[in-house]
This record gives C-alpha cells, structure tokens and sequence, in this order.
C-alpha cells in the first residue's frame, strides 16, 4: 500500500510511526512525499494560505485519484468538513494534547519580562498569550518544528510556543514549560494522529485495526464543539475532551477575540454514552454566550486584513 507524507520531518516521524503499526500486522508499504500548500508558502501567515487544509488539500487529491492509498495527518489539520469520498479510518491514542514554552535558557511564562517577544503560527495561541500575559509582543512564526526552533537558538524570538507532542515525536527532549489548560485550552484534536483512506477500501479495513476508540470519541466531541460553532483552524477557539474514567469525559472549551481581549468558556463533565448530545448543547450555548460572534469577528479581522493591525499593536 502506497502511503502519502507531506515531506516535514515531523510528518515522516508520524508516517514511520503508522508504517512500523503496519508492519506489526503484517501489511507492506512503500511512501510517496507531496508536497502541500501549507510547506510551500512558509513566507505568509497560515490564515492566509490556501484557507482552511492547507496541509491537507493536496492528498486528498492524490488520494481520490487513485494516487495514494493512506495518508497520515495532524489531526488537528483536518478540516471538519470531508470529503465523502474519503474515511478517517484510525485515530490513534492520543499524545500529549497541551502547548509548551521553550525558550534557549529555561525561562518560563510567568518569569518572561514586559515586552518579551514569543513566536507561534497559532491564532488561538496568540489570543490565549496575550489575555494571560497582555504585555508580551507576539509574533509570527512559520516553518516546520526544526525551523522554528532555529529562529528561536538566532535570537529572533525569546520564546515560541509548540506543540508538546510535536517534540515527543520527534524524540526531542527539552526543558519546555507545559501550559496550564485551565489558561491555554488546546486545539481541537491536538496531540492526535488520524489515518485517511478512501472509504470502503482494504486500505480502510485494515488501518481500522490501529484505531482508539476512547481518542476517536474524545476527537468527535472536540469537533462537534468546533463545527457547531463554526471555528476552523483560524480562528482562535480551544476544544478539548478527556476521558475521566469510563463513564465520564471532561469536556473544556472557549472563543476568544484575536487579541484576547474577550472570551466565552465552558467547562462540562458529560456522560461517554449521552457525548454527542451532549457535545452539541455546549456548543449551543457558546454561541448562545456570544462564541460565534466572536469567531465571525475574527474571520471578518483576518480577512480583512486587520490581524496585521492587531498583531501589531503588540509587537
């Protein structure tokens, strides 16, 4: 079976990490690197390449044509909207789910001075950054993990906000601050490998193994939430589920405006059996609390233009 990559250091890891899964079932496979919109246009904030799956689109494509018969994902890149040509056919246990600070000496977020530059490709990042900690500067950041960590050893930035699981994947081990969730509320299905196939094929039936049924239900709330309130990845929404035993799921999520200014929060325990119901009802009442007015605010601001004018008001 053919298995689609972007070329990023961090997307091969993931990719070797299903292809060694495979391996164990005894199912062969070669790889094919494409390259996406996403790794081509690192000179641009991320908003403003190619919308919403900029790292995606391309192997769809590929895949609907026949090209490619498995495709590895972030699953936090996937739009919420997907092709119906196409499964997600495994979502494997999740990573760690949280964001971490790294800077080259140590330094955490609360021992940062007034004015210290921090760098992220993320808008929720930056919104949650600056409500927290509103006299930092932050900054853009674009390119992949090594890249960034890069700018970071060059003094461009004192600080840059990742992805904890990115750096586990990459087997790196740095002395990182882990954000506190009850302030940075992660991403929606951050931390989490999801693996496409077209749908009702081999490739579907046998990647089907690797799947995390406790993840996958943690995921689907995540997206139900986002979806419902129509957040995509631009905009600076956290949603987060967590399986607190096997009846009960922990369920966190908030909007915020684009310079943190303003957010809608909610925080639910909800029961495993009810969580699609129950999914829904939170985000009926984030967008009853203002959450979709916030999110359209956003999207207007970026389309606009005016993150520029926002992000330049703190750097």
């Amino acid at each position: 079976m053919i298995i689609g990559t972007r070329g990023s250091a961090l997307a091969l890891a993931q990719t070797e990490t299903i292809e060694g899964m495979l391996a164990e079932l005894g199912v062969s496979t070669t790889r094919k690197i494409i390259k996406t919109s996403g790794d081509t246009f690192t000179d641009r904030p991320l908003h403003e390449v190619a919308g919403v799956g900029a790292f995606v689109r391309e192997l769809d494509d590929r895949m609907i044509d026949g090209e490619i018969d498995i495709s590895v994902h972030s699953m936090k890149d996937l739009p919420t909207i997907r092709p119906e040509e196409l499964a997600t056919s495994a979502v494997l246990k999740r990573d760690s789910p949280y964001d971490v600070l790294l800077t080259t000496d140590g330094t955490r977020i609360n021992e940062l001075p007034e004015g210290a530059v921090l760098g992220t490709t993320s808008m929720r990042r930056r919104a949650q950054i600056l409500r927290y900690r509103p006299d930092l500067h932050v900054q853009d950041l674009r390119g992949n993990i090594n890249t960034r960590i890069r700018k970071l050893e060059e003094g461009l930035y004192d600080g840059i906000l990742l992805a904890e699981a990115g750096l586990q994947r990459m087997g790196w081990e740095m002395d990182v601050e882990r954000l506190d969730p009850q302030f940075f509320c992660p991403s929606a299905n951050q931390g989490t490998i999801a693996v496409v196939t077209p749908a009702g094929s081999e490739a579907e039936e046998v990647t089907s193994n690797l799947d995390h049924q406790q993840t996958r239900i943690e995921t689907e709330i995540e997206r139900i939430v986002i979806t419902d309130v129509e957040g995509g990845c631009t905009a600076p929404i956290g949603s987060f589920a967590q399986f607190i035993n096997e009846d009960e799921i922990s369920v966190c999520c908030e909007v915020l405006a684009l310079d943190g200014s303003e957010h809608v929060r909610i925080e639910e325990v909800i029961l495993a059996e009810t969580y699609q119901e129950h999914a829904r009802m939170i985000a009926k009442e984030l967008v009853q609390m203002g959450g979709k007015e916030l999110v359209q605010r956003a999207v207007c601001q970026l389309s606009a233009g005016t993150a520029a004018e926002v992000q330049g008001q703190y750097d």
